[in-house]
């Protein structure tokens, strides 16, 4: 708004140029004018320097802060102001030149001061919220209602010694030289200490018999009526502040119009200057009366306009006509007034009444925590020298465990799946050797062809040549072992013979040495299987210390960090909090006559706007951010009429539903 307002004013100023391209030539005294601005050179260069100081052109953040704003107006060298309202005449009257410049120097000036006091309203309406809230929390539970009993009794205690205390200093002033002239000193000592108990004695009977029907009432209801007083305080204060927000954007520097038109209006009269002064009248009103909480928002919407109505300056200026060169200067010094005076006032105002009906202090809300710490220092002291050999053990376990822990399950598994991925044989799962099942095998070969040989009959009868020991040994590599199963057949006719002989117990051995080697072939199976998922056995043993550590990261990321984590975790239903906020502002306020809003429905209004508009910067890309901003500054317009209002809140619900959750 202070750019627009920027823009505005420097078309103003040039439009009046062009709506009277002649009017310095057609003038007799062109030639005294020329040299007079040849003469005031220095003059208008200050000028321009001021007004380089206060263009938004010139700055990256708007609004200026308050001292370099008087720092321009100072650069300007402005005549002091009188002491009146009457007729301040300077000693050498300005060229219409200078003249130009000063006064939008001054615009400038007074739109600056117009965005800082809408920024500090802004930034002092928006914390209320939260002490309305904790207001009510404690209003809706006995449990908090009684925390805050005990939390804020030693500010009662301290209250109440103090009431007590200045009742009996204002009872023994009048009768401190009562005192006789013979007492010895000791005497007057003793009888200055029991006059003061007495009369301490007397003032807590006093309060103690003044409190009585308070007493009547139960302590927690009494508790919760102050909180109510607080809430419906701050609840007060809120309005008045968002009532004044929406006075100073609707009213305050409003250059809407035809910039020709504005610039030359009632027969050369520069209508945007009696603007400028009303909008530096209605900032003073506004700051005067904002922490006035006696008065509701209605009363204090005709204070502020029946005191800019009735300002003299202003009528004096009106009165003047066309001649806007003397109430300058008073512009300028209300400006000053404004920066050095008014605003650091309603600061102090705002903080002292946000300290008395605001939340406790820190002091209050933790001094129960802190000083159950405190009382039990000693014993946790106690402990800890006495154990100190144990605790220094357990850290060092625990560094140890954690150091193994890494070592083990996170650096170990990454270096074996890099070896399994570059093939390397130090890497590679086996369950048992190749050459352990192929000299298994060699061997039931052996044994079964040296069988063969001994029992010929088992197989031919004949002995066997070479060709048929040939197959024999082929058809052991296939698992078949007829010779050798025959003769134990045989021989399990007759086992004691064949135990005897030996040929039955040979046959056994033959038949073990063949699981053995069935075994040996089932487990190489298994091994290949295993080869060939080796990258996913070793993403499995990785993937126990991956968990580990990124649960640990992730926690420790949220105790030490947390808080910017936990603010953009509660961003997500904050911004469909804030639309619903705008939507029940916009469909429970009563419209005026021309269907907009009221002055104070527009203020909360822009409050919600402000947040939701910081909230949604962080989330959205910056195209979409940029068509958002077109969004909020169609929904800010005060013209646009609370109908429009809310369908353009519906809009933003469905086109922006990506990140308003």
């Amino acid at each position: 708004q202070i750019r627009r307002i920027d823009l505005q004013l420097d078309r103003l100023h040039w439009a009046q140029y062009a709506s009277t391209p002649s009017s310095v030539e057609s003038d007799s005294g062109c030639t005294s004018s020329s040299a007079n601005l040849e003469g005031d050179d220095v003059r208008v260069g200050e000028l321009q320097a001021a007004i380089k100081l206060l263009s938004t052109t010139a700055v990256r953040n708007a609004p200026l802060s308050s001292g370099k704003i008087q720092a321009a107006l100072r650069l300007a060298k402005f005549p002091d102001r009188p002491l009146s309202t009457g007729h301040h005449i300077r000693a050498n009257k300005p060229s219409p030149i200078e003249q130009d410049l000063e006064w939008l120097l001054v615009s400038k000036a007074t739109a600056q001061t117009h965005g800082l006091v809408i920024s500090l309203l802004l930034e002092q309406t928006l914390p209320l919220g939260w002490d309305i809230w904790y207001w009510g929390e404690v209003l809706g539970s006995s449990y908090y209602l009684g925390l805050y009993s005990l939390q804020t009794l030693p500010l009662r205690i301290w209250q109440w010694s103090m009431n007590v205390y200045g009742d009996v200093q204002r009872k023994i002033q009048p009768g401190k030289d009562r005192r006789s002239s013979n007492q010895t000193q000791a005497s007057a000592i003793s009888h200055s200490w029991l006059i003061f108990y007495n009369l301490v004695k007397d003032s807590i009977h006093v309060r103690s018999s003044r409190d009585a029907q308070s007493r009547i009432m139960s302590p927690l209801l009494l508790y919760r009526s102050e909180a109510r007083l607080k809430q419906q305080r701050l609840k007060r204060l809120r309005e008045i502040s968002a009532c004044g927000l929406g006075i100073l954007v609707d009213e305050g520097m409003n250059l809407d119009g035809d910039e020709g038109a504005m610039s030359r209006a009632k027969g050369g009269r520069d209508e945007w200057k009696m603007v400028v002064l009303k909008s530096v009248a209605l900032m003073e009103t506004v700051l005067r009366n904002l922490t006035v909480l006696e008065l509701g928002t209605p009363e204090f919407e005709d204070v502020v306009f029946t005191s800019v109505e009735d300002d003299t300056e202003l009528s004096h200026a009106d009165i003047l006509g066309d001649d806007f060169s003397q109430p300058l200067a008073l512009v300028a010094s209300r400006l000053q007034l404004i920066l050095q005076l008014h605003i650091p006032n309603h600061i102090l105002s705002s903080q002292q009444l946000v300290t008395k009906y605001g939340r406790p202090s820190r002091f209050l809300r933790y001094w129960l925590p802190a000083t159950a710490l405190l009382l039990s220092s000693s014993t946790l002291l106690r402990v800890a020298v006495h154990r100190k050999a144990e605790l220094v053990t357990w850290l060092c376990d625990l560094g140890a465990t954690a150091l193994d822990f890494w070592n083990n399950w996170v650096v170990e598994p990454v270096r074996k799946l890099i070896g399994t991925i570059r093939h390397d044989k130090d890497a590679e799962i086996a369950i048992m050797s190749k050459e352990s099942l192929r000299g298994d095998q060699e061997s039931l070969e052996r044994m079964v062809v040296d069988f063969a040989k001994d029992n010929p009959s088992t197989a031919s009868g004949v002995p066997m040549d070479e060709m048929e020991l040939a197959i024999v040994r082929a058809k052991v590599r296939e698992g078949d072992l007829t010779p050798v199963l025959r003769a134990y057949e045989k021989d399990l006719r007759r086992p004691f013979v064949g135990t005897i002989r030996g040929e039955l117990i040979r046959a056994l051995l033959i038949q073990i040495q063949k699981t053995k080697v069935d075994v040996e072939v089932a487990l190489g199976g298994i091994d290949a299987l295993l080869k060939s998922q080796e990258l996913v056995f070793g993403f499995l043993g990785l993937t126990p210390g991956v968990l580990v550590c990124m649960g640990l990261f992730r926690w420790l990321g949220s105790v030490f960090g947390g808080r910017r984590g936990k603010l953009d975790q509660e961003s997500r239903g904050q911004r469909i909090r804030l639309l619903r906020n705008i939507d029940r502002i916009l469909s429970g306020s009563v419209p005026s006559n021309n269907g907009m809003l009221s002055y104070k429905d527009h203020g909360m209004l822009l409050c919600e706007i402000h947040i939701l508009r910081q909230s949604s910067q962080r989330v959205m890309p910056p195209n979409v951010f940029a068509e958002f901003l077109e969004e909020m500054n169609e929904l800010t317009d005060l013209r646009t009429g609370i109908e429009r209002q809310v369908r353009i809140v519906d809009r933003i619900r469905w086109a922006y539903s990506m990140w308003m959750k």
